[in-house]
């Protein structure tokens, strides 16, 4: 079945997010090492995030590295850091031709110098692409992000700043790192497993999931619009009935 011409694309997400996950895996079948994984991975993010331009997919938030991912083997940090620089320092003529604009959240502070500073370099000299906004998660952790969003709150509630009785939902959104970004209509994840690990929570409250056993560097834009294709095949309720809805 050809996804891309069954699509209807005047009911695309707004929001797409992806955990790119099992580039470990797929070096390992291959007996590589885990860095050719997260090598080959680059390829497939390329691929996606063409062909969301492609379709006009308005918003795409890649996780690429969690506050959890810093436990890992050093080598491996090391790896994927360089890669950042080298990723981003390849991709910035893909962004302006699509007229995409870079977006990052989390603990940006806690990256390599060098890699905020290509990061932050890409960002500005994306900042007026007005086509598709990617974001990517970096050191980022949902909790960590809501922890930081209780704080912020409770301490303008102190300065008087803000009222308890005024803090609501928008609120809260206005304090997250997706402030400017919509919630998440579809989460998509690599590799077979069936889990968030700490990924925007809240955020994709009512985000349709799928997930696929394809590892990430064998996962193309013909994948996703099978997952496109997929979500508007379903019937989004928001907590009403179907005969509500109809």
């Amino acid at each position: 079945m050809n996804y891309r011409d069954n699509i209807d694309l005047n009911k695309l997400p707004k929001h797409i997010a992806i955990i790119m996950d099992g580039n470990g895996r797929w070096a390992k079948q291959k007996g590589f090492l885990r860095a050719a994984g997260h090598e080959e991975g680059t390829t497939a993010v390329r691929d996606v995030v063409e062909g969301c331009a492609e379709l006009g997919v308005e918003n795409l938030t890649l996780y690429a590295f969690s506050t959890e991912n810093w436990n890992r083997p050093k080598l491996e940090v090391d790896t994927l850091m360089r890669l950042l620089v080298s990723s981003l320092k390849k991709e910035i003529k893909t962004l302006a031709d699509n007229d995409i604009k870079l977006n990052s959240i989390g603990n940006i502070s806690s990256l390599p110098k060098k890699a905020k500073r290509e990061l932050l370099d890409v960002i500005e000299k994306t900042a007026s692409n007005t086509r598709m906004t990617l974001t990517l998660a970096l050191s980022y952790g949902s909790r960590e992000e809501i922890t930081n969003c209780v704080k912020q709150i409770a301490n303008k509630v102190k300065s008087g700043e803000l009222s308890e009785d005024t803090v609501d939902e928008s609120v809260i959104n206005e304090h997250l790192y997706t402030r400017n970004l919509p919630d998440v209509d579809l989460l998509i994840r690599t590799s077979g497993e069936q889990r968030i690990s700490n990924f925007l929570l809240w955020q994709i409250a009512y985000a349709e999931l799928y997930f696929t056993k394809i590892l990430w560097p064998d996962y193309r834009r013909e994948n996703l619009f099978e997952a496109i294709y997929n979500y508007q095949n379903r019937e989004r309720r928001f907590g009403k009935t179907s005969e509500q809805l109809s």
